[in-house]
């Protein structure tokens, strides 16, 4: 399968916060159609804490990709990456005691030649879009999609739920080790969309609100700016994103 990217749109912005924890790569003014991997973190910890996990996990990710990804990577792999950012952690913060509790989410997709591998750890989310319906999304590591899936609480109740923001995976170190779910997907058409982002751009739209953009909107760039105007000046938190069109499938 020879999968083709149009050219990616990214956006990583504060938003209502001081300070900017989500973390993307590559970054919007360096990606073009012939990147293969891209990544979408949303930091916790406050200060400069999440900042830094976000953009270490960005970091080290890359570089386990560039420096050993032979083939295509399974799932044994991305969790060996997932490893190897723990251990990256545990090395920052034994030089900067001050991060100790540094943590992050994480998503992943990688472009390969048998299809796209998704990737994620915590609430951030990837979707995929196909003529404005969503086909494919990502499960939240969120207590309150835990509460939902044991039918404590209704998916009504989730979206203002006290505790909504409240994740059960993240990526923190050694100490607490975590893994990613990995899925390879093989429906792939030209003409599909994949979307990463953060829960900043959840707090704005709901999955309607995304599928309406994505089926009003013809080309990426309008999507883009439709986001945009739904967020800018409108969320609490920070809001980051990746859009990924799908070209051609071969």
């Amino acid at each position: 399968m020879n999968i083709t990217i149009g050219k990616p749109w990214a956006v990583c912005e504060k938003g209502g916060r001081q300070n900017n924890e989500d973390s993307i790569y590559p970054l919007p003014e360096r990606v073009n159609s012939n990147q293969k991997l891209f990544l979408v973190c949303d930091g916790v910890g406050g200060s400069e804490k999440g900042e830094i996990a976000s953009s270490l996990a960005c970091e080290s990710f890359q570089t386990f990709f560039s420096t050993f990804l032979e083939d295509e990577p399974t799932e044994e792999f991305v969790n060996k990456a997932v490893g190897y950012t723990e251990v990256r952690f545990d090395d920052y913060v034994k030089n900067h005691p001050e991060a100790k509790g540094m943590a992050t989410t994480l998503t992943m997709v990688s472009v390969g030649a048998s299809g796209i591998t998704l990737a994620h750890i915590g609430d951030s989310r990837i979707y995929q879009f196909r003529q404005g319906e969503i086909i494919y999304q990502t499960e939240d590591h969120s207590l309150v999609n835990s509460l939902v899936k044991l039918g404590k609480i209704s998916k009504e109740e989730a979206l203002t739920h006290p505790q909504k923001n409240v994740i059960i995976r993240a990526i923190q170190g050694s100490e607490h080790p975590t893994e990613a779910d990995v899925v390879l997907l093989k429906d792939i058409q030209a003409g599909d969309y994949f979307f990463m982002c953060t829960d900043g751009v959840l707090e704005r739209l709901k999955n309607e609100d995304l599928s309406s953009i994505f089926s009003t909107y013809n080309n990426p760039e309008d999507i883009k700016d439709g986001i945009m105007a739904a967020c800018c000046g409108k969320t609490r938190d920070n809001f980051s994103f990746y859009i990924l069109p799908v070209q051609n499938v071969g």
